[in-house]
């Protein structure tokens, strides 16, 4: 539990009068109740600090400097060594490392009309303008206008009935003192929702670009895979026509031609699953940018049209939760949590309402209007006596929850840890067989 509070003020050097005492009297209740209203009650929020492991390197083993280099006739700039560059920041418009204007395009097309993200950040404000709702009610009263009017019949016994209209109007004044900060607490906890909200509104965005991008590369992939089984369908074809030639003239026998024929019939096989892989993959790219899969317009990607980049930035170990997007999030579900815990706790202490109300009465009789002026102060205390244990049950159950979300915080960046260690290993790896395979193809 937490105060704050500021210094009061000396009096006013004034002489004392009896009609003053009640003035001094609420002027000191408002005071005591202003101090009381800096507490509350509950854990006070840190970002939990990461393990000193998570200071060292990504991996187990040393990574290399820069990755293997293939370059080749055939290879061409994909076999290009690259430099990782430790503790470099990444660029936020990383896809532009491709250098493909293709490439660019589309994933600006993606940001603008993808469904994915307008649903993300209407989500977004759906949680600011709860904060917001939240915030009008805990720091200002609630005020109230009233209006009404009737009419009237009034009958008394051995005179003449009579007619009159009444009109009134009141305004009500209503405000629940935040003593014990279960308020601030719940703002706090919807602040906390709003956060995660946005860190996943973030999350989305770049889920979005990593997989145009990884859809783009794997439709140049998919073209290369095709064109590559096109050119040996048309070798293995036009030797399939030299050894029918043979078997014709007897210099080969029958089973050679057959045997060929299979391994032209296998090669062609291939190109199907290829064809359908790739029409999928230009319907998926479709649906990131919000087109139908029958749209024209869409640009083909080739292997030759993206470049490597010659540097890869690589976030320092101790820099990596503050910039991935999931771990923030699930940091602002730990603070969500924690303010939980502070509300089921206020929630056990009493609440003190103060409510007023300021109004007039107007009774039009004829040839007469009879006024009355009316206003009425009053509070209230409830205070939590016997609830069958329920009010403790709640907060056990919120520092259960704080419990989960702090072991649930503890997976996301073990996780985060171990996407970007295989990420660093497999580069190095791929690198690794790029090259093998190029020194298998020249050798042969």
């Amino acid at each position: 539990m937490y105060c704050k509070s500021s210094p009061s003020s000396g009096d006013s050097p004034v002489p004392h009068r009896k009609s003053q005492a009640p003035l001094r009297r609420g002027a000191a209740t408002i005071a005591i109740t202003l101090a009381l209203a800096g507490c509350a009650v509950g854990p006070d929020f840190k970002s939990p600090a990461l393990p000193q492991a998570a200071n060292g390197p990504y991996t187990e083993s040393p990574l290399p400097a820069a990755t293997a280099s293939a370059r080749s006739e055939h290879v061409g700039p994909a076999g290009t060594s690259q430099r990782l560059a430790s503790g470099q920041p990444l660029p936020e418009q990383w896809w532009t490392l491709f250098r493909s204007d293709q490439l660019d395009r589309l994933i600006r097309a993606a940001l603008q009309h993808n469904p994915t993200l307008d649903a993300a950040q209407a989500a977004l404000t759906q949680a600011r303008e709860n904060y917001n709702a939240a915030a009008g009610s805990t720091y200002y009263p609630a005020v109230n206008a009233q209006l009404g009017g009737g009419r009237q019949r009034a009958i008394l016994t051995g005179t003449t009935p009579n007619e009159f209209n009444v009109y009134n109007a009141t305004v009500n004044v209503s405000y629940t003192l935040d003593l014990f900060g279960g308020e601030r607490r719940q703002l706090e906890s919807l602040m906390a929702a709003a956060e995660y909200q946005r860190f996943q509104t973030e999350a989305a965005y770049q889920t979005l670009i990593a997989n145009v991008v990884t859809s783009a590369v794997q439709e140049a992939s998919l073209r290369g895979q095709l064109q590559a089984t096109q050119e040996l369908l048309k070798a293995q074809e036009e030797q399939l026509r030299i050894v029918d030639k043979q078997v014709t003239l007897g210099a080969q026998p029958r089973s050679a031609a057959l045997t060929q024929g299979t391994l032209v019939a296998q090669t062609r096989a291939q190109l199907p699953p290829l064809d359908k892989a790739l029409a999928q993959t230009r319907h998926q790219l479709a649906v990131f940018v919000g087109r139908f899969p029958g749209e024209t317009g869409l640009p083909e990607f080739q292997l030759d049209s993206l470049q490597l980049p010659a540097e890869l930035p690589i976030s320092l170990p101790s820099a990596l939760a503050r910039q991935r997007p999931d771990i923030r999030a699930s940091e602002a579900l730990l603070h969500q949590a924690s303010a939980n815990v502070g509300v089921a706790t206020a929630n056990q202490y009493p609440q003190i309402t103060l409510s007023g109300n300021y109004g007039t009465q107007h009774t039009v009789l004829p040839g007469m209007d009879i006024g009355n002026t009316l206003w009425g102060l009053s509070a209230g205390l409830t205070q939590p006596l016997f609830n069958g244990g329920a009010l403790s049950a709640k907060r056990r159950a919120a520092e259960a929850a704080y419990q989960q979300a702090e072991a649930q915080y503890r997976s996301t960046v073990l996780k985060a840890f171990q996407n970007v260690a295989d990420s660093l290993r497999a580069i190095d790896a791929d690198a690794t067989a790029l090259k093998a395979q190029a020194d298998a193809e020249a050798q042969a």
